[in-house]
């Protein structure tokens, strides 16, 4: 850590990936090719919680089959199905296609009060992808503050976590999100691929079939994943990566 760290002060927004055992949304996600984002959660009777979750994917098969691992889980007491969108504002999730989900489990190995306790804010929904959380939180504390804090929570709850980014609050709190986030996995994946063999450039270096066999994938596929992609991106608001 440099000099430059230890001086960092005041008001920060972090973005952590976190890992936890015996979580059902990590387990999930992680055997699934939808993901999730995790709203707000309310307690019930019998000492659980009721959580409102988005599930999204890029075709309703993903999320079908992600409802059913959800409700297989032995971590998962039940799971009701929202036909209507509630206080989620303008903002569409990532993926191409989404459903709202109510799910009743016991709150024991959840993150939430955990970060409460070390005075970590909540400042969006954690996104949970690939058997991993992405939290985005407000905290005010210099950089070994919060380093003592993220340790605390990783001896109370065995917890691996990592800080993915960290800036003054002051100058990200009113920012408007990435556009990136507006993309599923899927064509996260081929759009940064695309970026990447420099399909982008001009003349181009790579065609679409070379991506499309690299990615074991048809050519009308690959281009399906694309143009949804540059749809996404050249209609968020924000900037672009």
């Amino acid at each position: 850590m440099t000099d430059q760290d230890r001086n960092f002060t005041g008001k920060s927004q972090l973005t952590l990936e976190i890992w936890h055992p015996d979580c059902w949304t990590l387990q999930v996600t992680e055997e699934s090719s939808a993901g999730l984002l995790a709203h707000t959660v309310f307690n019930t009777t019998n000492e659980r919680v009721k959580g409102h979750f988005t599930v999204y994917g890029d075709t309703t098969a993903d999320i079908d089959d992600f409802i059913a691992a959800t409700e297989r889980s032995s971590l998962t007491h039940s799971v009701a199905e929202m036909q209507r969108r509630h206080g989620l504002g303008d903002r569409n999730p990532p993926g191409n296609t989404s459903r709202e989900l109510f799910v009743e489990y016991d709150p024991d190995n959840s993150m939430s009060d955990a970060l409460i306790s070390q005075d970590f804010i909540q400042a969006a929904p954690v996104r949970v992808f690939d058997g991993r959380e992405l939290w985005s939180l407000f905290i005010d504390d210099n950089r070994d503050g919060i380093q003592r804090r993220l340790n605390t929570i990783r001896e109370m709850t065995d917890a691996e976590i990592t800080v993915t980014k960290i800036t003054c609050a002051d100058t990200t709190v009113n920012r408007v999100a990435s556009r990136s986030d507006e993309l599923s996995g899927r064509q996260r994946e081929v759009f940064e691929l695309a970026r990447k063999r420099n399909y982008y450039s001009w003349p181009r270096e790579v065609t679409t079939r070379e991506l499309a066999d690299e990615l074991d994938i048809s050519k009308t596929t690959l281009l399906e994943h694309l143009r949804k992609a540059e749809a996404k991106l050249l209609n968020s608001e924000g900037p672009l990566l």
